[in-house]
Parts: C-alpha cells; sequence; structure tokens
C-alpha cells in the first residue's frame, strides 16, 4: 500500500531517520537545519506526528523527565520504507519560495525609483546576514553526514547569487537615476 506523506511528514520522517526525537527536539532541529529551506511549527508537527504513527509508520514512547511527559518518537520499518520510496520516487517536487523582498520586488513599480533601491539593498543586507549563518554552520556540517552538508553548500550558494544580484541591480538602477 502506498502512503501519502504530508510535506511536514516527509520532513518528520527524514529527521527521525537521523535517530529517535520528541517532537521538540524535532522543531529544534528543524530551526537549527532546514527552516533555511522549508520550515515546519509546532502546530504543523505535533498533529502530524498523531497521523503518522496512527499509520504505523512512527512510534511513540513515553518518557517522562521531570515531571513532565514527554513522547520520543522513532521510525518503524514502515516508516522507513515510506521515506526511501518518497526519496527515491521520480515525482515531480514542489519548489516553493516565499519570499517577501521578491514581492516587494514585483509591485514595486508602484513606489519611487530610490524606494526600489533601498528595498532591493534590504533583502541584500537580509541575504548577507542569512549568509554568515549558514557560512557559521558549514565547519561543524562538514564533519557530519553529506546530504546536510551539500544542502549547506547549495543554501550558501544561492545566498552568494542573490546577493551578487542585487549589487548589480542596485548599482544599474542608480546609473538610471
Amino acid at each position: 500500500m502506498a502512503v501519502s506523506l504530508t510535506a511536514t511528514g516527509r520532513v518528520i520522517l527524514g529527521m527521525l531517520s537521523l535517530g529517535s526525537q520528541t517532537g521538540y527536539d524535532v522543531k529544534n532541529f528543524v530551526d537549527k537545519t532546514t527552516r533555511h529551506f522549508w520550515a515546519a511549527s509546532y502546530g504543523q508537527i505535533y498533529p502530524e506526528l498523531k497521523r503518522l504513527e496512527e499509520q504505523g509508520l512512527v512510534r511513540g514512547r513515553p518518557e517522562p523527565t521531570g515531571g513532565r511527559a514527554r513522547t520520543v518518537f522513532e521510525l518503524t520499518d514502515a516508516g522507513r520504507a515510506a521515506l526511501q520510496a518518497w526519496l527515491g520516487s521520480d515525482t515531480e517536487l514542489t519548489d516553493e519560495l516565499r519570499d517577501e523582498g521578491m514581492l516587494k520586488l514585483f509591485f514595486s513599480d508602484s513606489v519611487s525609483p530610490q524606494l526600489r533601491i533601498e528595498n532591493i539593498r534590504a533583502k541584500r543586507q537580509r541575504c548577507e546576514r542569512k549568509l554568515a549563518q549558514l557560512r557559521e554552520l558549514e565547519p561543524h556540517a562538514s564533519q557530519g553526514p553529506e546530504g546536510p552538508y551539500l544542502t549547506l553548500q547549495l543554501g550558501i550558494r544561492m545566498q552568494e547569487c542573490v546577493i551578487d544580484w542585487c549589487l548589480s541591480t542596485e548599482q544599474a538602477l542608480m546609473e538610471t537615476q
């Protein structure tokens, strides 16, 4: 039987393939890693963990600590198979980008040329901060699994590309003023 996984379900199965974790651990790990290109909130993670458990793809076991209820989840064999099936599938993948800076650029014909340049400059500065964050991860990531490191390298290259575009576009727009 083919399992239908949501995007959040795929993130969770992938995170659990790296080791048993609580929902809180999954969220923290997402915030340190995939949030740079695929975020997930607690409001998505906990209901999805329950759904994945109902489907038999993950198994939760209570592990209370310090008087707090806590459930640690791990992949089942069916969950590992579902993750492998998705990783090996040739179906069209979604490529979703939500970028308010690009949205401002799209609608920038209704503002002054100077405000357009300021918005591009602000986008460049955000990308420079993101690039610095990604580069901070590089020494640690280069010591770990190859998939996350390759993803980090792609993220760095993408930020560098956007920064270069912003710089050349800022310059070109300033020259036409």
